[in-house]
């Protein structure tokens, strides 16, 4: 009996670190007096509803961030998402609408948008390079790339977007590249001293430059391969040599132009730090009405 392809859970993201982020964002912006120009303008009794929009195309994520954005300035808040994280949304498409005291959503309303503006625009630019690579096995995923302190949720936005992770750290797998190559003395000596030292749970993966060197790393048996800054012939041929044993990614002058010429060689994974550090912000504005 056939069997189908199990669909991947949505992704997630931890609300204790949701919050933690959040709330730092929001003293970031409050700094010792708060809203001074709310709290100026506007009587502390009134409410108001707002709604969240998008101005263009694209993927939507962070909706959940940009929601505790507005809990954390007043539990009174109430946040309703109309559309989820990883939703395609049209320009004048309302995504959420936020009713509460207004001052609240005033004091929240750029935290969040700056969250689910910059997150969207990742998730919307990962979707871009997907779709150029969707006739193909290959998969586009993330680098260590990211702006410090928000990689949990840069690499959450691109799965909204279609794409895949990579490692999140320099904890959770070993990746040799050229520098440890040289340090080490050879691609062989750096991946047999990776394999002495790594417990039987963590992966190995080893960067090669030329042809010669992937015939050398395949003798010591990495679990993964990088291609790095390889021309389509060369991929090609280091898809050959490979033949199947260990997966291959391909890395090295990718962007929205030469990904599918590269997917289309037969490699597994296309990393790219394009999708999160090139990314442009999608464009999503509140509009305010007082009641």
């Amino acid at each position: 009996m056939a069997t189908t392809a199990q669909k991947p859970f949505p992704a997630t993201l931890s609300a204790l670190m949701v919050e933690e982020a959040v709330r730092a964002a929001l003293l970031e912006d409050l700094g010792q007096a708060g809203d001074v120009t709310s709290d100026a303008t506007i009587p502390a009794s009134t409410t108001a509803i707002a709604v969240m929009n998008s101005r263009e195309n694209g993927i939507v994520a962070g909706m959940g961030i940009a929601q505790k954005a507005f809990e954390l300035m007043d539990p009174n808040a109430n946040f309703k998402a109309i559309a989820k994280d990883g939703d395609e949304v049209t320009p004048g498409q309302d995504v959420a609408r936020i009713k509460g005291p207004a001052r609240a959503i005033l004091g929240a309303e750029r935290v969040a948008l700056n969250y689910i503006c910059h997150l969207s625009g990742i998730a919307s630019y990962t979707a871009q390079f997907a779709r150029k690579i969707a006739h193909t096995n290959a998969k586009v995923c993330c680098t260590r790339k990211t702006i410090p302190g928000l990689r949990a949720f840069e690499k959450y936005a691109v799965k909204c977007g279609g794409g895949t992770n990579h490692r999140f750290g320099l904890d959770d797998a070993i990746l040799i590249k050229d520098n440890h190559i040289a340090v080490a003395g050879g691609v062989r000596e750096a991946i047999e001293a990776a394999r002495a030292f790594a417990g039987h749970l963590i992966k190995i993966e080893v960067e090669v430059d030329t042809l010669e060197q992937l015939e050398e790393a395949l003798k010591a048996k990495p679990d993964v391969v990088m291609l790095d800054n390889m021309n389509p012939d060369e991929l090609r041929k280091g898809v050959k040599i490979v033949d199947g044993r260990i997966p291959i990614e391909a890395s090295g002058n990718v962007n929205i132009d030469t990904i599918k010429a590269i997917a289309e060689t037969g490699v597994d994974m296309i990393s790219t730090s394009k999708i999160t550090m090139s990314a442009p912000t999608l464009d999503l504005g509140l509009d305010i009405k007082i009641q």
